[in-house]
């Protein structure tokens, strides 16, 4: 007697619809996604927001060293003394001032902490330092 057994060519009749599906849903997402919404709400009347200037930008005031220790506020050269009493007389047109210390790389550290010490004098609480990005891999001064 001979045994019955399903031939290989069963698995191939067969249709595999998983990816099918897959795709189905895929492009379901998509649309539901990308299609708006109809919007059938009542007409409205609404409120408009007041418009207001927007506030000018403060100035900003530069110290600035040079590498012999030169001081200039805003162009102008000074020394210590000048610097203080400068800022002291723009501080009473602005209270809100802001000052940005420029120091040259190769200017020593006592100069800008000299500088901070006149702003400090001079009861200027917004005071900045300005530097470059340190550039990767570039050689270190010795």
């Amino acid at each position: 007697m001979k045994k019955c057994s399903h031939s290989h060519h069963h698995a191939l009749a067969e249709l595999n619809i998983t990816p099918l599906l897959d795709l189905a849903f895929v492009l379901l997402v998509i649309f539901i996604i990308t299609t708006t919404p109809a919007v059938t709400d009542k007409d409205v009347d609404l409120p408009s927001a007041a418009s207001r200037p927007k506030e000018p930008k403060a100035k900003i005031n530069y110290v600035t060293i040079d590498s012999d220790g030169d001081m200039y506020f805003n162009k102008d050269h000074v020394d210590l003394a000048s610097l203080t009493d400068e800022v002291i007389s723009k501080r009473q047109d602005d209270p809100d001032l802001t000052v940005t210390i420029r120091a040259s790389s190769k200017a020593k550290y006592q100069y800008v902490v000299a500088a901070m010490g006149a702003l400090q004098r001079a009861l200027v609480l917004k005071v900045n330092l300005a530097t470059q990005p340190y550039a990767e891999g570039a050689k270190k001064e010795k």
